[in-house]
């Protein structure tokens, strides 16, 4: 089976996590320290963090910019769940704004119409999908002009540039959420990391992801604190990265230029060979390049699960990204329905993810092209 993705782990990985392993720190340790300074550098960032994984980025970021019960977080339908969880676990009401068809992201004209409505958000989390970016200025514009706070779901696009500015620097938005699972385009197991350019916000997503407590002794409320001494500021989780994880960031980081380039190679290969067949392509922003992390096409909805049917027969691991979020159980328990979001339905009603790793071969790619033309055309 050809997976539809993979992690690249390479002897330097290996090295890197050996070399923790035999230190003084396993955990809490100067890697932490040194992943997150190469990922500040790498973003253009102000300040970065990393945390256990993506839906805890989601959930810390929320939190610091204070979301709470009464106010409302919208997102976009077309992401993993997390990207609505983050809202839900800090008692916040949930809804969405449409995509646009093209790049599969929040529609900034569709989100205006809302907003016209009169409701405003506290917090309106934008997914960039695939690796394409969102317009982030037009968004933004909309923030200012309505006051609300924008935090970029960027699981999917480390290593996006829009404009030469690097997705994560936190131009036009408040915080930056990235995941490092193994399917993206860098990983460290698990774990993920928040940018920001505001240094407040930054303290308080520290911590966030540590209990809420600072040893910072210029943070505390007591004077004359003992050499020992910590000091609990709020209500936080245990959502830290071990210095294991962040030895394989680090080394994943410096390499990840090379990722880009390979699936850019991938990408542009499946776009040539796919252009013949009855298959809506995914479409490339003039102003961006693209880190892509996954390859999802559209077919016919009536033809979908034949398709991806022949293709797992075939050997072609394909999956579906994403069943619209408002369609799950939890979420029409909440009120919505099938018909809300008409646009993010017709796009998953036909979508498909074709595999797309670093170390696939033009062989096996070659495969998967013959055999999505066998399923198209049989």
């Amino acid at each position: 089976m050809i997976p539809y993705g993979r992690q690249h782990i390479s002897q330097l990985e290996i090295d890197a996590t050996q070399e923790v392993l035999q230190s003084d720190w396993l955990t809490q340790g100067p890697k932490v320290t040194e992943f997150e300074q190469a990922l500040a550098n790498y973003l253009q960032a102000s300040e970065a963090v990393v945390c256990a994984n993506g839906t805890a980025a989601l959930h810390a970021a929320c939190a610091a910019l204070g979301l709470g019960p009464g106010d409302e977080l919208w997102t976009s339908p077309i992401s993993f769940v997390a990207s609505a969880n983050c809202g839900v676990y800090l008692g916040a009401k949930i809804d969405f704004v449409d995509i646009d068809p093209l790049t599969r992201t929040i529609c900034p004209q569709q989100l205006a119409a809302k907003l016209a409505t009169g409701r405003v958000p506290k917090i309106l989390v934008v997914v960039h999908f695939a690796g394409v970016a969102c317009d982030m200025q037009a968004i933004f514009a909309l923030a200012q002009q309505y006051g609300f706070y924008v935090v970029e779901d960027a699981a999917h696009a480390i290593g996006t540039q829009v404009q030469a500015v690097p997705v994560g620097a936190c131009r036009y938005s408040h915080a930056t959420c990235f995941s490092f699972h193994p399917v993206k385009n860098l990983t460290t197991g698990e774990g993920g990391a928040i940018t920001t350019a505001d240094a407040t916000i930054a303290n308080r997503l520290r911590r966030f992801v540590s209990h809420g407590i600072t040893k910072n002794p210029q943070e505390f409320t007591l004077t004359d604190a003992p050499p020992w001494y910590y000091e609990q500021q709020g209500l936080g989780f245990n959502y830290r990265l071990c210095d294991i994880q962040a030895a394989i960031g680090v080394v994943q980081l410096a390499q990840l230029e090379t990722f880009i380039a390979k699936r850019a190679q991938l990408f542009a290969r499946y776009q040539e060979g796919l252009a013949h067949l009855p298959i809506r392509l995914p479409q490339v922003p003039d102003n961006q390049r693209v880190a892509w992390h996954i390859y999802s096409v559209g077919v016919q909805a009536n033809v979908r699960l034949a398709v991806y049917n022949q293709l797992k027969a075939s050997g072609v691991g394909v999956n579906v990204h994403y069943i619209p979020i408002h369609t799950q159980p939890f979420y029409q328990a909440l009120g919505f329905k099938t018909g809300d979001f008409p646009l993010a339905e017709d796009y998953y009603a036909g979508a498909i993810t074709l595999p797309l790793f670093v170390d696939m071969t033009f062989a096996q790619q070659d495969y998967v092209i013959e055999q999505v033309e066998r399923a198209l055309c049989a």
